[in-house]
């Protein structure tokens, strides 16, 4: 985490040809093993440590005062880590609060290196005066550089939903801390509840996990341990960058005592509940100890909807700027402050936060879904959920190509979606009626078929019925907007709708409704054309 700090105030001395930066690790830390890959990442100079004590500098820089820092000769500048040093760690220097300690700062008979500890708010310095009051004289109020990014890429909130394929669903992060007390170790199995609790079509899940967790565990066991979240599409944020561009597209926030909810409350005014309770680490008085206590609790699982709805708008912000001072100008602070102690005169140039890069989608699609359906005349209300994970619904809907053999044979309604263009320009294609009269023979439990042919247009057979029918999806305009639905959802509610209805009664053309949790989108059924029952796809 340390590393990643650093990474985002080194603007402040970008553009600068007489300033070479270097990295390296300094020893002892237990969640060292991923700098490396992350520093190579950005293409940074990583030098060993033993050659790095061997140098003398003008400036170094650390983000934690743990290790052997004192060893590296130079001017130090200890940067912002965290917001608001909440917590104290048991068995870590003293009961000060992690990032605070004096066991790490004052060293050397009391006697420190720190040239300079730039600190996120003035509450900040009057903490470190109750340490010590020489530790107080040596910061300065700044603000936090990583929230200088946050809040530079909010215009960019949009970009980061469509990478993230959020479309018309609420986005729900859940964030979870280091430690015993963090969120995964206190409630391991939170998110594969909610994942099984709330309807794919409407709510995207992801996961914030501390970048020490990340280390600790990496990332193939910590996959292994989410698996069911996972395979429900959940999103696993990056620990570097990633998370931040995940916090600015979220609609709302489920924390533990993790710092990261203040980064979202001061970026967005929008719901924040909480999971902790009746723990050590959390240091009355401090931000996130206040926010706690502001916000609703989730407690039990079933009533997240009505704990969203008791957080009581501005609370989150409100608390935020106990956390950090000078939002909107950190950067050009630090920057005047470093080169104050490099003796340089700055470019004419400012340094600018970094936009953040948009994040990955889910690596995982669910292609099953246990469908709830309720029809009540040309109605159809439409609940999926990933199947497996939780209870059967009132019909398997299942993706053909995309999903094992077991999942097909299990199927009340089969659907495809067109496969890419071959690169060659030459292939072998189904049309729409030959896939369905395939699957419906090769399938006999399988009740109904759907070909998906755009995003807007399904071609629909189910047993019992001669005809191929065509479903038009209509999209929703909302304030300027087009809402649109998943056309696998529209698919089995016409599914749903066939099995409530005679197979010898005709069928005319006419509406149906689609009800996806608060939207009721209108499906246009006819006879399909010629053309369309025969095109490739």
């Amino acid at each position: 985490m340390a590393l990643y700090r650093l990474l985002d105030a080194l603007p402040a001395l970008s553009g600068d040809d007489r300033i070479t930066r270097l990295f390296t690790l300094v020893p002892g830390s237990d969640f060292g093993i991923d700098v490396f890959s992350a520093i190579e990442g950005v293409g940074g100079r990583l030098i060993p440590w033993s050659e790095a004590c061997a140098r003398s500098y003008d400036l170094v820089l650390a983000a934690s005062p743990k290790g052997d820092l004192h060893l590296l000769r130079g001017k130090h500048v200890l940067l912002p880590h965290g917001a608001g040093y909440n917590k104290s760690i048991p068995g870590e220097g003293s009961d000060s609060a992690s990032g605070l300690d004096p066991a790490f700062l004052l060293r050397e008979g009391g006697d420190g290196p720190v040239a300079l500890h730039a600190v996120a708010h003035p509450d900040q310095v009057a903490r470190l005066a109750a340490i010590d009051r020489r530790a107080a004289d040596r910061a300065k109020v700044v603000g936090d550089p990583t929230l200088e990014r946050v809040l530079a890429s909010r215009p960019l909130r949009e970009r980061y939903r469509a990478a993230l394929g959020t479309g018309t669903r609420k986005l729900l992060v859940l964030t979870s801390t280091w430690g015993p007390e963090s969120l995964l170790r206190r409630h391991p199995d939170l998110p594969a509840r909610l994942a099984a609790r709330l309807p794919h079509d409407e709510y995207q899940l992801a996961l914030i996990v501390h970048p020490n967790e990340h280390s600790l565990l990496g990332t193939y066991d910590l996959a292994e341990r989410l698996a069911p979240a996972l395979d429900a599409g959940m999103v696993l944020a990056g620990p570097h960058e990633e998370w931040a561009s995940v916090l600015i597209a979220a609609d709302a926030l489920v924390t533990d005592h993790g710092s990261t909810a203040l980064y979202f409350c001061a970026a967005e005014d929008r719901p924040a509940v909480s999971v902790y309770q009746d723990g050590v680490e959390l240091i009355p008085g401090t931000p996130m100890h206040s926010l706690l206590r502001r916000i609703p609790r989730l407690c039990p699982v079933e009533s997240l909807e009505e704990a969203l709805d008791a957080y009581c708008p501005g609370t989150g912000r409100e608390v935020a700027q106990a956390a950090f001072a000078h939002q909107g100008r950190a950067l050009n602070l630090l920057r005047a402050e470093l080169y104050g102690l490099l003796g340089l005169t700055p470019p004419p140039f400012a340094g600018q936060p970094r936009l953040l890069p948009p994040p990955r989608p889910a690596d995982r699609t669910p292609t099953a879904f246990d469908v709830d359906a309720d029809v009540d005349g040309d109605s159809i209300s439409v609940a999926r959920h990933p199947a497996g994970i939780g209870s059967p619904g009132h019909h398997l809907a299942v993706e053909h190509g995309s999903a094992s053999e077991a999942l097909v044979r299990s199927a009340g309604l089969l659907y495809r979606r067109p496969l890419p263009a071959p690169s060659t320009g030459s292939g072998l294609s189904w049309t729409p009626d030959g896939w369905a009269e395939h699957v419906l023979s090769s399938y006999p439990g399988c009740r109904s078929a759907a070909a998906i042919l755009s995003p807007s247009l399904v071609l629909f057979r189910t047993r019992g019925q001669a005809d191929t029918y065509a479903v038009a999806v209509e999209p929703q305009t909302e304030g300027g907007r087009v809402a649109s639905i998943d056309p696998a959802a529209a698919g089995s509610a016409v599914h749903a709708w066939f099995l409530r209805r005679s197979p010898a009664a005709p069928i005319a053309p006419g509406r149906l409704s689609c009800v996806v949790g608060h939207r009721a989108f209108t499906l246009l059924l006819r006879p399909a054309t010629a053309a369309e029952a025969t095109q490739p796809f």
